[in-house]
């Protein structure tokens, strides 16, 4: 028996077409999922789509800043059928309260919060029309213990994290499951560019030091992350909601041990 298939489910993604959201997209449609990605770099978004379409179309792109509700729910009502909404698009920011200014607070709201928040508004009705639905939230291990110089990144994902509990505890009656995941730093193309940008000669010290961040030694694969979304979304795991679920290298609970 095939165990944590998602055939026969569409699955929408935000900020699919790059690091953790693309490793969820290949993963879902590895496993038999139809797969629906919002992302507003539609050019990353079309040429994933070419890469992952040569045999049968399983991958659409909708072109959508889910900062916009109005385009939010316009991308969403073309698509008929949503079985899961994993939320996954989302920025970063260094720095203390004293190095964040309002324009970085609002511009991690809009993203953070409130394109999670649209997201969830657009999707959740059609998942009550069927009275069945997954959702995951892609939160941080920001959102349950203090990083230094992340003061708005950890508020916004602290904000995800609770999101998630709310709408677990609302939606629980019409079938509809809600999980947060939360990881560490994970190698992306996000992590290179910041190295490169912020350490420039120093690369590779820079790498190894964060790496060594985590107990484990090493920073965590997009697809690592891909696939416990996965489980989250099969329905093996069908008794799961309302959890958050840190993938870490042991950084919450080993950290100072």
């Amino acid at each position: 028996m095939e165990k944590f298939s998602l055939k026969n489910k569409t699955a929408v993604v935000t900020g699919g077409a790059s690091g953790i959201g693309k490793a969820i997209t290949e993963a879902f449609i590895a496993q038999g999922a139809i797969v629906h990605i919002l992302e507003i770099n539609s050019e990353a978004g079309e040429n994933l789509a070419s890469e992952l379409n040569k045999k049968e179309k399983v991958l659409f792109v909708h072109s959508c800043d889910i900062t916009n509700q109005e385009k939010v729910k316009y991308a969403v009502e073309e698509i008929a059928n949503i079985d899961i909404l994993v939320n996954n698009a989302g920025i970063a920011h260094v720095g203390n309260i004293e190095k964040t200014e309002e324009a970085d607070l609002d511009r991690l709201y809009n993203v953070n919060i409130k394109g999670t928040y649209n997201c969830l508004k657009a999707c959740i009705p059609k998942m009550k029309e069927k009275q069945k639905g997954t959702i995951i939230n892609i939160a941080s291990i920001a959102s349950s213990v203090a990083v230094a110089d992340r003061f708005a990144y950890s508020m916004t994902k602290g904000a995800v994290l609770t999101m998630t509990y709310s709408i677990a505890k609302d939606y629980i009656s019409h079938g509809i499951r809600c999980n947060s995941i939360s990881p560490a730093r994970v190698h992306t193309p996000f992590v290179d560019g910041f190295i490169k940008n912020n350490y420039p000669g120093e690369e590779e010290k820079m790498f190894e030091k964060l790496s060594a961040t985590q107990p484990i030694g090493r920073m965590g694969k997009p697809e690592e992350v891909a696939n416990l979304a996965v489980y989250l979304c099969s329905d093996e795991a069908s008794f799961v909601t309302g959890t958050d679920f840190p993938i870490d290298g042991g950084y919450i609970k080993l950290n100072g041990n």
